[in-house]
């Protein structure tokens, strides 16, 4: 089994900055990439920033403002978000591409979910 867990989701003023955490457990190998998506009522879930390796990728909504990085010995991801934007506002739900232990192959897995609302 293996599960995804999100963390730091809250209300914050625009421009504020917000750390969001997203933590791999359970029975696998590695990990060999993790990301952020963002999930918004009535539109089709985007990918906010992706690293795999050492190599990350961005939104460009969010080229610039915000930063993800990982801690590979805690199978974590954070998501650093400054300047924030109302239009930043939804659900951000973590992914991970992981070998598990009982399968020969990598395998997508997602959590639930934080909410980030960007509003005064």
């Amino acid at each position: 089994q293996v599960r995804i867990s999100e963390s730091g989701g809250t209300l914050v003023q625009p421009g504020g900055s917000l750390r969001l955490s997203c933590e791999a457990s359970g029975s696998f190998l590695y990990i060999s990439a993790m990301g952020w998506y963002r999930q918004v009522p009535g539109k089709q879930r985007e990918m906010v920033a992706y690293m795999n390796g050492g190599s990350a990728d961005y939104a460009d909504s969010a080229q610039g403002r915000f930063t993800i990085s990982r801690d590979v010995d805690k199978d974590t991801v954070y998501l650093q978000m400054n300047n924030l934007k109302p239009e930043d506002t939804g659900v951000y739900v973590c992914t991970a591409s992981v070998r598990p232990l009982y399968s020969d192959f990598e395998e997508d897995y997602w959590g639930q979910g934080t909410q980030v609302t960007v509003s005064s």
